[in-house]
């Protein structure tokens, strides 16, 4: 007779509906328990009291009502960014390209702004979004076509394509030095702020911010409610399924990189027509990069993504302050936003799956 079969302690099994409330509930749960082990972590390296520390949190992301809109408009610019990569990730399409996306956006950008400084005013506020739009819908077209026709790899493709753009920057800054030698361009059109993004009132922050919300809303009635939404969901599902369909896959793969690419281009406008007015190789400040994080966390949702967005910056905004107010390097104040973003990221296990433990019977398993 053979030996009794052991089972495993525990089994991993996937949870068919993981639920609104419960998803929520276990978000709240993990921010909860982040912010006890940060307590802790501030307590042992500093001596702090963690309730001062969490206090200049708050003050340094939205303390006065400048810093909360700076907050809200770094918040709003990164969700841009997010919505530049998130239709190509629900295509199964891995867009690492969106800072190189931005950066040629940015680029086309300043440089309407430095070569069109005789247009009219209306004609700058044209072309300056326009050449933005169509430099990152070229750059995010290349990699697309390729995959396309030849199946290559997509994440090293728009990878590689980060580093030609910041060096394509670099080379165009050299023309538009000011002054000659600086290796600078400074604050293009200054003196008549011409072709810079115009302020509603004397609020400076808010044109971007609508903008963006404006391109959640027109995303996720794209994304769900469209045909092409529709299509983009079956090639991300199978692409098997969609040839089934009579869907043209290498059509879709070019059409919603060039959309990804066109948004990455709007966030490069944003950046450099209404945020710093200016150009450099580190203008997007890695922000692409980030931008996966908060697709991933949001679930592929415009709406979730922006909460994810908020909260990121918020924890980057508060670092800087507590380390300004603290006396602690950016490593120190680093780490606490890094044990937020592990205890979110680790709270996703327990709302797709569930642990099964082995269950006793007294007559054993026999093999």
């Amino acid at each position: 007779m053979s030996a009794p079969v052991k089972e495993p302690l525990f089994h991993v099994v996937k949870r068919d509906n993981a639920g609104l409330m419960r998803s929520v509930l276990v978000r709240v749960i993990a921010i909860v328990l982040a912010l006890l082990v940060s307590a802790v972590v501030i307590v042992l390296l500093t001596g702090m009291n963690p309730l001062h520390v969490y206090a200049a949190l708050w003050d340094g992301a939205v303390g006065t009502s400048r810093r909360a809109w700076i907050t809200t408009r770094d918040a709003a610019i990164l969700l841009c960014i997010g919505f530049a990569v998130m239709p190509a990730f629900r295509m199964r399409f891995w867009n690492i390209g969106a800072e190189g996306q931005v950066l040629v956006g940015a680029m086309a950008t300043a440089a309407v702004m430095i070569y069109g400084k005789n247009l009219p005013a209306w004609a700058l506020y044209t072309l300056c979004p326009a050449a933005g739009i169509a430099a990152g819908a070229i750059w995010g077209v290349i990699p697309a076509f390729f995959k396309a026709h030849w199946n290559t790899n997509e994440t090293l493709f728009t990878l590689m394509l980060n580093y030609i753009a910041t060096q394509l920057v670099a080379f165009g800054i050299i023309f538009w030095e000011n002054p000659p030698g600086s290796n600078s361009v400074g604050l293009i059109n200054a003196k008549g702020k011409i072709g810079w993004l115009p302020s509603i009132g004397k609020n400076s922050y808010l044109l971007p911010i609508l903008i963006v919300v404006g391109l959640a809303l027109i995303l996720f009635v794209y994304m769900r409610y469209t045909k092409q939404g529709y299509e983009i969901t079956v090639v991300g599902e199978s692409e098997n399924t969609a040839h089934y369909a009579a869907i043209n896959v290498k059509r879709v793969i070019i059409r919603t990189m060039a959309i990804c690419g066109g948004i990455g281009g709007i966030a490069g406008y944003l950046l450099a027509a209404g945020v710093g007015h200016t150009i450099s190789t580190g203008l997007s400040g890695g922000r692409g990069f980030t931008a996966i994080v908060v697709a991933w966390l949001g679930k592929l949702n415009p709406f979730a993504m922006m909460v994810v967005a908020f909260g990121l910056v918020f924890m980057e905004k508060g670092a800087l302050e507590i380390a300004s107010q603290f006396n602690l390097n950016e490593n120190a104040s680093e780490i606490l936003t890094g044990i937020l973003l592990f205890f979110i990221l680790g709270c996703e296990f327990f709302i797709n799956y569930r642990l099964e433990f082995r269950k006793h019977n007294k007559e054993g398993v026999k093999a």
